[in-house]
């Protein structure tokens, strides 16, 4: 039997269960040609491929929404929400009044619980998939793909429209602040205050303001289309299952209230916030790149001025200021990816509110 003789029964499916990603892992194939049909309270949902789906209600707002998982396949809490959200929504138990765009990134990394297959996708947005060597592996053909549905969504969207996206993932390593933002370079623009006061809702109260473009997916939404785009750090790595969901149940009701209430705009004071610039981009360059830092030490671990971070043969990596802390260490990237970052603190003063 064609899948294309299949997409009545999947559409069946779907509106019972809600089970879109079980599909789209497991029958990837039935969505393949695209795949359309309204809920009986007239949200209008689409689905243009495996683990993409979109849902529009019948009046439409000024609020475009994308919430992006599974970047990175072994991230799971994450993607345990979105999953829920999307069961929900089909089976109408939740109904969104604005236009969301919902978006499982790395289905087989999922399925063998890891970051991923062959490279971390999330070094290849803003069009580094079509750069360089193995263009045609599955992650760089799936990053365009993420990239293309999001470029589709937020071109429905009239330009005085407000365009969110949020890049939701957990940590490789504990944090000493378990939740945390990533806020990418926003060239000439201001940071939003409304944005900060959403994401503490979340209980995500510490923030580090890049200052320099990347190929994450956040920073492709934001420069592309004027988006407020973050890479929200949610908690600690864990397998499918073994999450402690109470822990992120700040993050999930606010992303709810954020899809189903006509406004939700929850505020924050600066002070409320621990904000970081990144200082240092390490990136591993020679194979004996090392940490000179044991593994099991936390996210924002603060070291010394002067003290050794990072070293490989013909550079040694320190700390530039007193309690300068790391974040995301990892010595085992490919060359020339980022091995660590380091953050100091910082105070924002082009606010919009």
């Amino acid at each position: 039997m064609s899948a294309v003789s299949l997409v009545p029964s999947a559409i069946s499916i779907l509106k019972q269960t809600g089970n879109f990603l079980s599909l789209s892992r497991e029958q990837a194939e039935l969505f393949s040609g695209g795949v359309e049909f309204v809920l009986e309270n007239g949200v209008k949902v689409e689905i243009t491929d495996a683990g993409i789906v979109s849902f529009e209600p019948g009046q439409v707002s000024d609020k475009h929404i994308v919430l992006s998982c599974g970047v990175h396949g072994n991230e799971t809490a994450p993607i345990e929400i979105c999953d829920e959200m999307v069961q929900h929504i089909l089976t109408g138990k939740l109904v969104p009044v604005h236009r969301v765009l919902f978006l499982f990134g790395n289905l087989p990394a999922m399925d063998i619980a890891e970051r991923f297959v062959e490279e971390n996708m999330n070094r290849l947005f803003n069009g580094a998939h079509s750069q360089g060597a193995g263009c045609n592996n599955a992650e760089r053909v799936r990053a365009k793909a993420l990239e293309t549905a999001v470029e589709r969504f937020f071109s429905s969207a009239d330009a005085s429209h407000s365009k969110l996206h949020y890049d939701l993932h957990t940590a490789i390593r504990e944090s000493k602040n378990e939740k945390f933002a990533v806020y990418p370079y926003l060239h000439e623009r201001n940071y939003n205050l409304e944005q900060l006061g959403f994401l503490a809702a979340c209980g995500v109260k510490t923030i580090l303001l890049s200052e320099n473009p990347t190929t994450t997916f956040s920073y492709f939404s934001s420069v592309n289309f004027n988006a407020h785009a973050f890479t929200v750090e949610l908690g600690k790595v864990r397998p499918f299952g073994q999450n402690d969901m109470t822990r992120f149940e700040a993050a999930k009701s606010s992303l709810i209230s954020l899809i189903s209430q006509p406004e939700f705009s929850p505020t924050v004071s600066l002070d409320a916030l621990d904000i970081f610039r990144v200082n240092q981009v390490i990136n591993r360059q020679q194979k004996d790149f090392i940490l000179h830092f044991e593994d099991d030490t936390p996210n924002f671990t603060g070291f010394g001025k002067g003290e050794l971070l990072a070293s490989e043969t013909g550079r040694e990596y320190r700390a530039e200021f007193e309690d300068e802390a790391i974040v995301f260490p990892n010595a085992k990237v490919a060359l020339g990816q980022r091995a660590l970052l380091t953050v100091v603190p910082t105070t924002i003063d082009n606010l919009d509110s």
